[in-house]
C-alpha cells in the first residue's frame, strides 16, 4: 500500500531549493537543456502541495533526455519513464538534499511542446490570480483526505480544475 498524499502549507524555502537544484542539475546537463523551469504547486507562493519541488527542464528530443539520465544516475536513484506521453520523456526522483523531508522529481520534456507549455500556463495563472490558488488549496486538502493513499484517484480529481486554469490562461493576457 501507497502512503497517504500529504499535503502541507507553502513553505517560502521551496524557491531557495528550487535554485539550489537548479544550479546542480546545470552543473551536470546545462549543456544539453534549453531551459529548467521550477513547476507545480511549491512554485507558486501561498499555494500548498505534497513536500515535492517539481523542476522541469527542456530537452531538444528523446536522445538528449537519455543522456541526461546517463549523467544524473549517480544523483537520480528512481528513474520513471514517460512511454504514454512522447513530449514527457522521464521523471527522476531522489530526496532533496537539504531538507529531506521534501522529495524532488525532475521532469526531462521536450522544451516549447504541448506539455511544457501547459505546465508554465498554469504556474504563471496562479502566480497571478491568488483566488484560483486558494480554491486550489482547499480542492487538493479536500481530495487529499478524500483519496488518502490512492494517488492516482487524487491526481485524476484534480484534472478538471487543472484543465479548467489552463484554459483561461490560454484565454487571456493577464
Amino acid at each position: 500500500m501507497s502512503r497517504p498524499v500529504r499535503i502541507v502549507d507553502y513553505d517560502p524555502r521551496w524557491p531557495i531549493l528550487y535554485e539550489e537544484e537548479k544550479r546542480r542539475i546545470s552543473e551536470v546537463i546545462g549543456h544539453k537543456v534549453m531551459a529548467i523551469e521550477h513547476i507545480g504547486s511549491t512554485a507558486v507562493p501561498s499555494l500548498g502541495g505534497k513536500p515535492i519541488l517539481d523542476i522541469m527542464a527542456g530537452v531538444c528530443q528523446s536522445s538528449d533526455a537519455d543522456v541526461c539520465v546517463s549523467l544524473l544516475q549517480d544523483d537520480y536513484k528512481d528513474v520513471t519513464p514517460e512511454p504514454e506521453n512522447p513530449e514527457w520523456y522521464y521523471c527522476l526522483g531522489k530526496p532533496c538534499q537539504r531538507e529531506p523531508t521534501y522529495y524532488i522529481h525532475l521532469h526531462l520534456v521536450q522544451f516549447m511542446s504541448d506539455h511544457w507549455k501547459r505546465h508554465l500556463h498554469f504556474r504563471d495563472f496562479l502566480r497571478t490570480h491568488p483566488d484560483t490558488v486558494q480554491q486550489y488549496y482547499a480542492l487538493k486538502k479536500e481530495l487529499a483526505v478524500k483519496y488518502g493513499s490512492d494517488r492516482v484517484g487524487y491526481t485524476d480529481a484534480k484534472t478538471s480544475f487543472i484543465e479548467s486554469v489552463i484554459t483561461q490562461a490560454r484565454q487571456r493576457k493577464w
